[in-house]
Parts: C-alpha cells; structure tokens; sequence
C-alpha cells in the first residue's frame, strides 16, 4: 500500500521547481511543501528558499508543485509535510482530514474580472458568459465573489464555462467565447493590448486567504517546533517581498522562469496582499468556511478550530519580535 501511494504521488506531480537542497548539515530538518504553480502568487517559499530564511531556522526545504487535490492527499498521508493552498486545505478539514491551516501570507486572491471592451462595469455582465478555471477553484469562488460584492447573483445571473489554463481563457476572450475571465497577473497588461477592461480585483473588494500554511494534525502534535520554525523561515520571506521589490522580482523571474518585464508587472500587481505577520484574517477565513459549506452542500456550523491552530503561528510571531525581525 506504501509503495502504491508513492506511485500515486509521484505520478501525480506535474513538475519539480528546480531548487535543490543546501548543504545546511545534518542538523537541518528536511520537509517537503507543496505549491500550485510557480507565479507570483506563490513567491513567499521561493523567497524563503532563495533568500536562505528556511536555511536560518534549521529547515532544508524541497518545495514541489502539484495540483490542490494531490496536495491535499498527500499532506493527508504524510507524502508531504506541508502545502501552502489555504482554501483547499480548510475544505479538507471540514471532510474530517487530519489537516489544519496554521498561518495565512496572501490575505486576498490575485485574480480579477477581464472582460471584452464593450464592457465597463460588472453590472454590464449580467446575463453573460464568465470563464474560470475549473469549478470550485480558487480563481472560480473569486470570481463569484466578485459578482456577488457587485450585486450579481452569479449562480442564476452569470453563465459559467470551465476552461483550465490561463492561455486557455484569455483566448476564449479574444474570440468572443466569453464576454469575461477570471485571470491573475500580468494578463490584465496584456489584456490592454487588446482594449480588455479590468472591471474588479478581488483584493480591492474582499479577504479570502489564498496562500498560507497547512499542516498534517500529526505535525502538529509530533513536531510543533518544526511547524513554528516553517512559518517563521515564511513570516520573514513575506516581509522581504513586501519590502525589497528589486530582490523580489529577481527571485520571481527565476522562480517562475519569466522575463524581468513579467516578473515585475506581476510584482507590481500583488505586492499589497501579501502580509507581514502571517495572521489568519477571521473575516477572511469564515468566507473561506462559508464558501467551502455551500461546495460541499454541508449543512452545519464549522467552529474556526476545526480547520485552523494558530498555536505555532503566535510562538513564531513572539520569537520573531523577540529577535527584532
């Protein structure tokens, strides 16, 4: 069963960010942590990596990228030790995984509303054809999201299609499939070299935690100390992005294999989500329970204990001040 599950895991993959391991000695506690992609949304391990913040608290990283529901299983065996997709891991939670969240670094989604030229507002949209992901993604509840803080309903008033990838999107746009997309950073300057209006962004109406910390419940009780030490090596890769962009948009443009010209218009473009302590926001996270409730067509009340511990989180946050970083 073991090696089945190994098979699975590794099978499932979709590709390893070429980071290596430092030589950090044998004291080092190696961990594996898991990512969605390798874009700006998710520049807080690469930075942490990189920067040698991991390497500071004793942390020999490997950080992989693999879809959310590979991620969630495999941080639900233990074939991870860790996963930054906050909304998948509280969804799992809820189904009664041994999973909880345990720190928060992107306290809104990137995405936003790119709609055809003839569109100026979100109200326009009633009625037409917006283009996610997949149903039920991160990219997909912001969306809804979005035409919901604009006073549409979007399970009644909004046609829904499922695309996949971004390229995939942003072409259905440009044929006039859809009349809007959900999409991340840098399509909304692309999208203006076509006329593409940018009709809302999800950080400027709303919290909903999108990349943070999740941990397995056995981590938490067996080694609390290594959690702590994770989201301490995170807290300060948080703080560096925030404050020195040149540094970040390197590490972006080698993380993601990007030109300095993408790096640094996605930069631009999602710097103030990322915060400075790591806090779970409680607004966010009871929309992120709320949404996840009405997915699963769960019928009862989820106390925030029963898919967040923010114990290590607080010790990390202590440690830090006491240090003065």
């Amino acid at each position: 069963m073991a090696l089945l599950i190994y098979r699975i895991f590794f099978l499932s993959v979709i590709t390893l960010a070429v980071m290596g391991r430092p030589a950090i000695g044998a004291a080092a506690d190696k961990v594996r942590l898991s990512v969605s992609s390798l874009d700006a949304a998710f520049l807080t391990p690469a930075v942490a990596y990189k920067r040698g913040f991991f390497k500071d608290e004793g942390i020999d990283a490997e950080v992989i990228r693999m879809n959310a529901n590979v991620s969630i299983t495999a941080l639900a065996t233990g074939d991870i030790d860790y996963t930054t997709i906050f909304g998948s891991v509280v969804r799992a939670a809820i189904r009664g995984l041994p999973v909880r969240v345990v720190a928060s670094f992107l306290d809104s989604p990137t995405q936003m509303l790119v709609a055809r030229p003839e569109f100026k507002s979100v109200r326009e949209l009633k009625g037409k054809t917006l283009g996610v992901s997949t149903f039920g993604a991160t990219a997909d509840v912001s969306a809804r999201l979005m035409f919901k803080y604009s006073g549409i309903d979007p399970e009644k008033e909004i046609k829904i299609l499922a695309l996949g990838p971004d390229a995939a999107r942003f072409s259905a746009l440009k044929e006039g499939i859809v009349d809007v997309i959900v999409i991340s950073p840098p399509a909304d300057i692309e999208g203006k070299k076509f006329g593409f209006q940018v009709l809302a962004r999800a950080y400027e109406l709303f919290k909903f935690p999108f990349v943070g910390l999740g941990a397995n419940l056995r981590s938490l009780k067996e080694k609390p100390d290594e959690v702590k030490r994770v989201i301490k090596a995170l807290i300060r890769a948080n703080r560096y992005v925030r404050n020195n962009r040149d540094g970040a948009i390197q590490t972006l443009m080698d993380w993601g294999r990007t030109s300095k010209e993408n790096a640094t218009l996605s930069y631009d473009s999602v710097v103030r989500v990322f915060n400075a302590d790591g806090n779970i926001p409680e607004d966010g996270l009871q929309t992120v329970i709320e949404s996840a409730l009405k997915d699963g067509k769960i019928n009862r009340t989820v106390a925030a204990s029963e898919v967040a511990e923010l114990g290590p989180l607080r010790e990390a946050q202590r440690e830090l001040v006491a240090k003065g970083r």
